[in-house]
């Protein structure tokens, strides 16, 4: 039995991509989750570098290192969060990364600034406002609705962080994108 970690396998589509892929291969999947899968089989060092090359087609590749497995961890567990949580966001994200890892802070902090070249938090927001886009997307939620499920404090700061990191206002953004959608009978 071996356990992979697989770098930027962050959502269900990945995770359905990378299975196909292994058991095309002839692999028996044991376990697939966000970042790391257990195939039934020991891959020999071989088999592991045709199937880093298999990946990289895909855009995953293996990761073999400690340090960068703990940091796809980091990325996986923000991406679980945001993206996957039923309830409303309503944590501290240094609490939550040291509940879930074995280490505090400042070391995840410092890893992930060292590997990735950004900040954790910078990547939290990242996600956070990916996650509000497919909100308005959606249009099921007001947006102070989305702010409460996002767990920011009012749609005030939500609209200011949106800005910053996108240059639109949610409701321009949503403005834009319900724009480029027609009818066939329209083409």
């Amino acid at each position: 039995m071996s356990t992979l970690h697989i770098k930027n396998m962050v959502c269900k589509r990945c995770i359905m991509a990378v299975e196909n892929l292994l058991k095309a291969e002839g692999y028996h999947v044991n376990n697939i989750e966000l970042g790391e899968v257990e195939i039934a089989e020991q891959a020999d060092a071989d088999q592991l570098v045709t199937l880093d090359k298999e990946l990289h087609h895909l855009g995953f590749e293996l990761i073999d290192d400690r340090k960068g497995r703990l940091v796809e961890r980091i990325k996986n567990l923000i991406v679980q969060l945001v993206h996957y949580s039923k309830e409303p966001i309503q944590v501290n994200l240094s609490d939550y990364l040291t509940e879930k890892l074995p280490y505090e802070y400042n070391y995840l902090s410092n890893l992930f600034s060292e590997t990735v070249g950004s900040t954790i938090e910078k990547f939290y927001i990242n996600q956070k406002i990916e996650r509000i886009k497919e909100l308005l997307i959606y249009d099921e939620l007001s947006l102070s609705e989305i702010a409460y499920q996002m767990g920011y404090s009012s749609t005030a700061y939500l609209s200011s962080q949106f800005k910053k990191v996108t240059g639109l206002t949610p409701g321009y953004f949503k403005a834009i994108k319900s724009n480029k959608r027609r009818n066939i009978e329209e083409l």
